[in-house]
């Protein structure tokens, strides 16, 4: 005998992100098992990620039939002066709306995975296996040049992978066949790689495993960061670097991708072969487990890392307060939330498609620039370019609290914020199926579609130019466990789930 109307309401659908790693039953209906081309935002709702508005205007004739730009820069010299230094097709160009190509004459980089930091009213770019560049601001005009060619430049640098900026001198490192050295030049004066203050250190033998190699270095909190692929290497005294002293090392988890490092200001964010880590708390507390920010959709996203063979990029917007790990090969971003830490120690994540970005940057401004492969673009608007991208919210499967009754669902009433003329889809299904029945609908149209599979109807409050959209939708069929997912044509409108609210009746006992 059928029992009393059930009501169950996920205030804020995905306000616990993505989790795929748990058991779907019994899970906090607050996850979601699909959040693609979403973001958590200020006010917790899931809604949908920004697409991008173009920058520059000449990528197609410069960049031919390369990947794109794959890295970008905004370098500011001492009176203020910027420009954005960028690098594909295996030149690098300057300037955003006209990409200008700045390769010194007879220097033919064979790649397009630099590293550029800048020291002392100088850019440096490094890439391993080329000789260095210089870029200097000269009164508005702007010169880059081979290392050999500098006019100041002494010794010669290390034609590392790795490069840092920090206490007043370059920091270099992932040298061709040297992975366990590290290099600075002089004071003051990244263009000085003999004499002064400038040398080195050979960490081959404080590796706390025995064997490792320098993948990436950081500067946090007066220290010098050496991350390995297996284990990080911390040192104090970098200000002073022929006394430094090793003051703790950290064994079992390290980087395995340069361009995944991301200062937050008071962290430091990358990805090892467990995951997206952080490193503050992976030095206060020692516990793994806690240190996993990327707990969550872990197996998902290191699934990813052996398919990759371009390089793994990534970004910190301190603007919209998330991390961007971008996975090339497979066309997925992970977004992770840095506003609010779980109970587990691990961030609110989401996933990106459609976009294809090849490099990120944060302007001084706070503007994201992405590297696409037709040119420069920034994070902007509503839609990729002139396309529309689609947005999809799938809860895990949800048993309402009762494992043992049959499920008959009765009616969705959704709050919908923005979406104004975006065409949406409703679904639902019982028992893990893939196959959902759905229903149609366009918020702010009086044209609505109907498949015959249930009545609703769609009604609009408007307050303070923000429309809420509150469809109500009549559902059919049963099951033990119930699923429900919602897609969203984006198409220059902001979309946010507010609230569902579900409507059941529980059957007879299975």
């Amino acid at each position: 005998m059928a029992q009393q109307l059930q009501n169950l309401t996920i205030a804020a659908p995905a306000f616990l992100g993505i989790n795929t790693q748990d058991s779907p039953v019994g899970i906090d209906p607050s996850y979601a098992s699909i959040a693609d081309n979403c973001v958590i935002d200020k006010l917790g709702r899931v809604g949908a990620r920004k697409g991008w508005t173009a920058i520059s205007s000449n990528g197609s004739s410069v960049l031919g039939s390369s990947r794109g730009i794959e890295t970008i820069y905004e370098y500011i010299d001492t009176s203020g002066d910027k420009v954005v230094l960028s690098a594909g097709n295996n030149k690098i160009f300057s300037g955003t709306t006209t990409l200008t190509d700045i390769t010194p004459s007879s220097y033919s980089p064979s790649g397009n995975n630099w590293k550029i930091v800048s020291l002392a009213d100088h850019a440096y770019l490094f890439q391993r296996g080329h000789e260095p560049l210089i870029y200097t601001d000269e009164s508005g005009s702007g010169v880059l040049e081979k290392f050999s060619s500098h006019s100041h430049a002494t010794g010669t640098p290390p034609q590392g992978n790795e490069v840092l900026s920090a206490y007043g001198r370059l920091w270099v490192a992932d040298v061709t066949g040297d992975k366990h050295t590290v290099y600075w030049s002089d004071l003051l004066t990244g263009h000085a790689w003999t004499g002064g203050s400038s040398g080195s250190i050979d960490i081959t033998t404080v590796w706390p495993s025995g064997f490792d190699e320098i993948v990436a270095l950081a500067a946090h909190n007066g220290f010098l960061i050496i991350f390995g692929k297996k284990s990080i290497l911390v040192y104090s005294g970098a200000s002073s670097p022929a006394s430094m002293t090793l003051t703790d090392t950290i064994e079992g988890i390290g980087c395995i991708a340069r361009d995944s490092v991301q200062q937050t200001g008071t962290d430091i964010i990358f990805l090892s072969d467990s995951g997206v880590r952080s490193f503050g708390r992976t030095i206060q507390e020692k516990s793994l487990p806690m240190r996993d920010i990327s707990k969550n959709v872990r197996s998902d996203l290191l699934a990813l890392i052996p398919l990759q063979t371009y390089a793994i990029k990534s970004v910190y917007s301190p603007e919209d307060s998330f991390y961007l790990l971008t996975f090339p090969n497979s066309n997925i971003v992970y977004c992770f939330d840095m506003r609010t830490t779980l109970q587990d120690g691990s961030n609110r994540a989401t996933t990106w498609s459609a976009l294809y970005p090849l490099s990120f940057s944060v302007q001084e401004t706070g503007e994201l620039y992405i590297g696409i492969d037709s040119g420069i673009v920034k994070y902007a608007s509503y839609l990729d370019g002139a396309n529309k991208y689609q947005l999809r919210y799938f809860s895990n499967a949800m048993d309402f609290g009762n494992t043992s009754n049959l499920k008959f669902l009765k009616k969705f009433n959704l709050t919908i914020v923005g979406g104004q003329s975006t065409p949406t889809t409703l679904n639902w299904g019982y028992d893990y199926t893939s196959s959902y029945t759905k229903q149609a609908f366009v918020f702010g149209s009086s044209s609505l579609a109907e498949y015959g599979v249930s009545e609703y109807n769609t009604t609009g409050e408007y307050s303070a130019s923000i429309v809420v959209n509150t469809p109500k939708v009549n559902t059919s069929g049963n099951g033990e466990v119930v699923t429900i997912g919602i897609e969203a044509e984006i198409n220059a409108s902001a979309f946010s789930i507010q609230k569902i609210d579900i409507h059941a009746l529980l059957g007879r006992l299975i």
